[in-house]
């Protein structure tokens, strides 16, 4: 059996920051999407949740900051998301650093399984775990169609803008937060979190497109992540009192004329995959499936 240290790390660490990043961006590149949600990444950095890296004890000893990272962790709010970095996948370190973790945590901890890839099944079922939750990636790889009309055509009541950094904040928390009440990850985005996004490379206000009705009022938002030729809809939404004016369409119409302002290749999107309006809406605008996350509860718990 492979032996492994697992450490608890500071990412404020420059060599655990390096050795995270390291991981991240191979694991990336070779599963096809990143390891860790970016909420996660943002709890872990503030001490909201607990950053694990498995080690491989090196014999004999040697400086204790020069370490081979086989696989990293993140803990925190019920939730685990573990990794195995690429090179050292098939010699069993993900099943004994998943052995290790698991002793550590409460019995209710769920885990997510990005990709949810044929190793990942074993081992949850290895270990009692049974898919509870499941998360559609979406993705449109044909460019957005030319729009001969404005978006708001249809909806002479509503007005399309930007976000205001610094101004708008309070109001699209309070929004946000009713339109995804029901939601585990989105839902509860505080301040902070949100100040930690605005303080991202990929960020950018005029990827962030704000509804307003005829008073002013925030009634929806489309926000948009662009990293190298990927443009994501990183989150879109309505206010519950605003539902059932078409204004889900017209948010993913402006979002996309936007992505192709920005001359992206392809478009993604998380979903849930029993939200079955906005399934529909999504693939009625051409996205397909790409690939499924899925969260597994103990059976037993």
């Amino acid at each position: 059996m492979p032996r492994l240290t697992l450490s608890v790390r500071n990412v404020d660490d420059a060599r655990t920051r390096d050795a995270l990043e390291r991981v991240v961006r191979t694991a990336s590149l070779v599963d096809g999407q990143p390891p860790f949600s970016d909420q996660s990444l943002i709890d872990a950095a503030s001490g909201a949740r607990t950053l694990i890296l498995a080690v491989e004890p090196q014999d004999p000893p040697v400086d204790p900051d020069d370490f081979a990272v086989v696989g990293a962790a993140v803990l925190g709010h019920g939730e685990l998301e573990f990794v195995v970095e690429p090179e050292w996948r098939g010699h069993g370190y993900g099943r004994a650093a998943l052995r290790g973790v698991l002793a550590n945590c409460p019995p209710q901890v769920r885990i997510w399984a990005h990709g949810d890839h044929p190793a990942s099944r074993v081992l949850a079922q290895e270990f009692g775990f049974s898919p509870v939750r499941t998360l559609l990636q979406l993705r449109l790889t044909k460019a957005p169609a030319s729009r001969a009309r404005p978006a708001t055509a249809g909806h002479a009541d509503v007005t399309v803008g930007t976000f205001r950094p610094g101004v708008d904040e309070a109001e699209w928390l309070e929004v946000n937060a009713l339109a995804f009440a029901d939601h585990p990850e989105q839902g509860r985005m505080t301040l902070d979190d949100l100040r930690a996004r605005e303080a991202e490379s990929w960020f950018d206000a005029d990827d962030f497109l704000l509804v307003r009705g005829s008073d002013g009022d925030l009634l929806g938002f489309i926000w948009l992540k662009v990293e190298d030729t990927v443009g994501e809809v990183y989150a879109v939404g309505v206010h519950p009192a605003a539902s059932g004016r078409g204004l889900g369409r017209l948010l993913m119409e402006a979002g996309l004329a936007r992505l192709r302002d920005r001359r992206v290749e392809a478009v993604t999107l998380y979903v849930e995959a029993d939200n079955l309006p906005a399934v529909s809406l999504y693939r009625s605008l051409g996205f397909t499936d790409h690939t499924i996350d899925v969260q597994y509860a103990r059976t037993d718990a």
